[in-house]
């Protein structure tokens, strides 16, 4: 029996979006929604008291820094994820994979999980390029890597990232897989989703091995290509997973395009997270291609850099104009930070360097994320979404 349960309460008319509800031991998440990013068991510079006023309804951790420091043992001795970071709702582990790449294929290119289209073609990596990678080596049984803060030497197997991240306990893991590069190759591309399978299966085991209560989701991969994809999503879909996530590479004008050829494949009956998107308006592309749940660090990563959401678009309260300016960060806002404080004394705060400004922002960009994730929801209920998407990208402009 799956450790949750998801109904479907609407569906957006020709389309492969829905709203609807995942129960989890530690309370409903209803969907669509953003998930909070706290890689280190904490949402930085953010209690779970402001977490849960902003709205926030699931946290993701991360599975690969959480092994490093403090532990995944000393979490469980703690009583687990939520009860360590004193988070009472529901929670989210990723697998571990797409560090790994970061040390791996990704290591001093600046590479993400998206890649940025580009007019002139580019060479795409050969399968012996892409084996060349300098803090990370992968093969059949896993990946050998260094730890990025002290260069010691560790193995991340389909069963060691199970046993951790039971070891964390938040309801919701990942199976392991290899993340590969937006620019990687159909050849290697290939490979790497074939071994992601068999990663899947050995991964399906261990848990079941485990008798963990958690819910584990399988997670497609196949990069920007088509025939993969689906590929992916048939196979991984006829798995005993508890639902799925939908991991990168992509390229950024195919995002959505590939994120739908995964979601036609993918059984309705069970809830998919997408690993990882980028602008508030990427929330529309995400929900109407059929994805319920996705995570992104960029609110508070953007926030900590003084950029800040608003309905028009971002901001960089740096810029000399808003020095002077006493109006809230976004008008109509009803954040905590909008509804106490000015741009001008934000932008004071990041001026002089007060450590009050990462907090100030990165409540008002979640805030922002998961209120307009909140309208996207209630938007299907009443029928409404295609209203609202024209009216936001009508006057959102996108950041560079």
């Amino acid at each position: 029996m799956s450790a949750i349960s998801f109904s479907i309460e609407k569906k957006i008319p020709h389309s492969l979006g829905r709203a609807g509800k995942i129960t989890t031991p530690h309370g409903v998440i209803e969907t669509p929604a953003y998930v909070t990013v706290g890689t280190k068991a904490t949402v930085k510079s953010l209690t779970p008291e402001q977490l849960k006023e902003i709205g926030t309804q699931v946290v993701l951790a991360n599975t690969y820094h959480l092994y490093l420091e403090p532990g995944p043992e000393l979490i469980r001795d703690a009583g687990g994820l939520g009860k360590f970071m004193h988070w009472e709702g529901p929670t989210m582990t990723d697998s571990g994979g797409f560090q790994v790449f970061s040390l791996g294929a990704a290591f001093g290119r600046r590479l993400g999980k998206i890649g940025k289209s580009t007019k002139t073609p580019k060479a795409e990596l050969s399968l012996q390029e892409e084996e060349k990678i300098p803090l990370a080596k992968i093969n059949e049984d896993g990946v050998t890597f260094k730890s990025h803060s002290d260069g010691s030497t560790h193995v991340f197997t389909p069963e060691r990232s199970i046993e951790i991240q039971h070891n964390i306990g938040a309801d919701i893991i990942f199976a392991f897989d290899e993340c590969t590069a937006p620019d990687a190759s159909h050849e290697y591309q290939k490979e790497a989703m074939e071994r992601t399978h068999r990663w899947a299966k050995r991964s399906l085991i261990e848990h079941k091995r485990g008798k963990s209560a958690q819910a584990l989701f399988g997670i497609v991969q196949g990069g920007r290509f088509e025939d993969l994809r689906k590929e992916s999503a048939e196979t991984i879909g006829k798995m005993d997973f508890d639902g799925f996530g939908i991991g990168g590479s992509f390229e950024e004008e195919d995002l959505y395009k590939a994120v739908a050829w995964v979601n036609r494949e993918l059984p309705e009956e069970k809830p998919r997270h997408l690993l990882g998107i980028g602008e508030p308006t990427d929330l529309f592309g995400a929900v109407e291609s059929g994805s319920d749940t996705f995570d992104c660090v960029a609110p508070t990563r953007l926030a900590r850099n003084g950029a800040l959401y608003t309905t028009h678009g971002r901001i960089n309260i740096f810029n000399a104009q808003f020095v002077k300016d006493f109006s809230p960060i976004d008008e109509g806002c009803a954040c905590y930070t909008c509804t106490h404080y000015s741009r001008a004394y934000v932008a004071h705060l990041f001026r002089a360097n007060e450590i009050l400004a990462n907090t100030l922002a990165s409540i008002h960009n979640v805030y922002f994320v998961v209120n307009v994730t909140k309208k996207i929801r209630n938007s299907i209920l009443d029928g409404s979404f295609f209203k609202l998407k024209e009216e936001f990208l009508g006057k959102y402009k996108r950041g560079e």
